[in-house]
């Protein structure tokens, strides 16, 4: 049995791998700024996560946010890391981010990089984003009577319980460095993502295609956060949409 710990393990993906973890009977425990026994904020570190590491042999790090911070949370980590002789440190990235001059995706980067430069066994695995993302997207870009899109840019939507499966399995094997990127079933436009959003809540909007300017939409426009080489998921959007809306 491992010992491992999962940082951000309340969240939608660490959950799902604590879950998947504990099923295959290994101790997991839960790191999050509000999870008892291991309230830490990893931004600020501190003795919580000291404790939260003693005997631990595999870091699974999901916590993460667009707020800031990152960068600081993998410091703090790392650090207490190495120190607990912590074997492997396994992180989930996002397909693009040294392509797409995003401020969050900028920060991935910088935290991989950190990971790759820690001295501990590590793996990194980038994937495209996940289907609630664009669903909560699509929420707030169906709110007025005309549903506006970005024009000319693709989406390749991943289920997040597909991502969590990987992790699960990397996180019992031996460190690996950058593995295969993991992207959904299909490449997609925008406008018939938002198109199946629609279909699937019962709105009615029509859905107009906006050009938008500068160096993150030509990135996004150019597909430097697609891989249609590594269109290793199962779920398809469709299939999403029903099972969280059901509709057919």
């Amino acid at each position: 049995m491992t010992t491992i710990l999962v940082t951000g393990g309340t969240g939608t993906l660490g959950r799902l791998v604590t879950e998947r973890l504990r099923a295959d009977g290994h101790e997991v425990r839960v790191l999050s700024r509000h999870a008892q026994p291991y309230a830490v904020d990893l931004r600020e570190g501190g003795p919580g996560l000291e404790a939260a590491l003693e005997g631990v042999e595999t870091v699974v790090h999901c916590a993460s946010t667009p707020r800031g911070g990152d960068e600081k949370a993998a410091q703090h980590l790392i650090a207490a890391a190495r120190r607990a002789g912590v074997g492997h440190l396994l992180y989930i990235s996002i397909v693009g981010v040294d392509r797409v001059p995003l401020g969050y995706y900028q920060s991935k980067l910088a935290v991989e990089r950190l990971i790759q430069e820690s001295g501990l066994g590590w793996t990194v695995l980038r994937a495209t984003q996940f289907h609630d993302l664009l669903v909560t997207l699509f929420q707030g870009l169906a709110k007025p009577p005309v549903m506006l899109v970005p024009a000319g840019v693709a989406d390749q939507p991943a289920d997040v319980t597909e991502v969590a499966d990987r992790l699960a399995e990397l996180a019992l094997a031996a460190p690996a460095g950058r593995v295969p990127d993991m992207g959904g079933p299909e490449v997609r436009t925008f406008e018939s993502l938002a198109r199946a959003y629609l279909r699937a809540t019962g709105r009615r909007r029509p859905v107009a295609k906006v050009r938008l300017f500068g160096g993150t939409y030509s990135a996004f426009r150019s597909g430097g956060h697609l891989a249609p080489d590594q269109a290793v998921g199962k779920v398809t959007f469709e299939e999403y949409l029903t099972q969280r809306f059901g509709r057919n």
